[in-house]
């Protein structure tokens, strides 16, 4: 953000965030909260736009603070935000944690969905790229794994650097939401309208049963025991409640698999964006109040504040998925289990940049050629047989 650089070179300011994030971690032990689904970038729109309208000092998202220089942020691609094609933009990591309790949203489980948020600030375009989370990738610390075990294995600070040693990125901050946030924001603003097809509306009734249904245990959610499961009965477009909603970001039964998947969690992110702008403001902090317990971040209240003024302004206007569907194969890669392969992790983090920055003439730094020749030399043996 802005005022992030001056703020953490001050100590004084650094160590009354991490006093502020011991004390809450004491707080946080206090509540169950379940994690698991994608729909993070809104309801960090949600959660400024809370601070911004309630100037609450003891209340918010559950805050971490992490420090910029363990992030693996290559030199270079500091230059290149300062005085290149990155000036201007925000680039926020979004995660899904496949989790059951509350302490293990903060490590231990593995990122069901990874996205990255690019936001240009002078125009407030939004563009989405979601990372499918079995891309086989350096995790951060040398070890090539599918990329979602890096939030397993250190948590968001690890996943950020796994992020930004792969991909070229400057990525400083994340926003981590689960399936009650997720429910309570889509039903608090009324439903959200999504176009089901005949594939999908099967796996989509399944999964609503499968998540408030004590005797289905694989995919049971405790705290939605309560929640009633309401059938869908048709295909089309439609509005969907928020159990619905939720149900509909898992399924992963279809053609295309998790590439389907994370097209329809980015899909349920724009519906949600159209409703919230339609909202009033009465319904909105409705809305916030139930939710804001429900997100874990590095983004404190300040940069919040300065991040967003008025939500009317931002707007998703491009969503992708890396890696690029003609530069990507799938293959299982001995004992990692069947990944998504880039076919060349340079071309990718090229054509990312270009998405992202409007960038057309990027040049990867040494260590993404690094990355890149590793991830071939590992997978080539698996999938030189493989077509695209």
């Amino acid at each position: 953000m802005a005022t992030r650089s001056n703020q953490k070179n001050n100590q004084n300011s650094s160590s009354k965030r991490k006093r502020s994030a011991r004390e809450r971690e004491a707080r946080r032990k206090t509540k169950l909260v379940i994690f698991g689904v994608e729909i993070a970038v809104i309801l960090a729109m949600l959660a400024v736009l809370y601070v911004v309208m309630t100037k609450v000092n003891d209340e918010g998202p559950k805050l971490t603070y992490l420090a910029p220089e363990n992030l693996a942020i290559p030199e270079e691609v500091k230059k290149e935000s300062e005085e290149g094609s990155m000036k201007g933009y925000v680039n926020i990591a979004l995660f899904g944690v496949d989790a059951r309790t509350e302490n293990t949203l903060y490590k231990s489980s593995r990122s069901d969905s990874t996205m990255i948020a690019s936001v240009n600030m002078d125009t407030g375009e939004i563009r989405l790229v979601s990372v499918y989370r079995d891309t086989y990738l350096n995790l951060g610390n040398d070890t090539y794994q599918k990329c979602n075990a890096a939030y397993a294995n250190g948590g968001a600070e690890q996943a950020i650097k796994m992020l930004n040693m792969n991909l070229d990125m400057d990525i400083k901050d994340f926003v981590a939401v689960g399936y009650l946030g997720v429910i309570d924001v889509v039903d608090g603003l009324g439903g959200v309208y999504i176009d089901v097809d005949n594939a999908e509306l099967k796996h989509l009734n399944n999964y609503q049963k499968s998540m408030t249904d004590p005797n289905l245990k694989d995919a049971y959610v405790p705290a939605l025991k309560d929640y009633p499961y309401v059938p869908v009965t048709q295909t089309g477009y439609q509005k969907l409640n928020g159990l619905q909603a939720a149900a509909y970001c898992r399924i992963r039964y279809t053609a295309g698999d998790d590439f389907m998947r994370t097209a329809r969690q980015r899909e349920v992110l724009k519906a949600i964006e159209d409703q919230a702008k339609k909202a009033d403001y009465a319904t909105l902090l409705k809305v916030f109040n139930s939710v804001i317990d429900d997100i874990y971040t590095s983004i404190d209240e300040k940069d919040l504040m300065t991040f967003l003024d008025n939500i009317s302004k931002y707007k998703i206007v491009e969503e992708g998925g890396f890696p690029e569907e003609s530069m990507r194969t799938t293959g299982d890669i001995s004992s990692k289990g069947s990944c998504v392969v880039p076919l060349d992790l340079e071309s990718n983090v090229v054509w990312l940049h270009q998405f992202l920055f409007d960038d057309e003439d990027y040049h990867v730094t040494a260590g993404v050629h690094e990355i890149s020749e590793k991830v071939r030399s590992d997978t080539a043996p698996y999938i030189r047989n493989k077509s695209n």
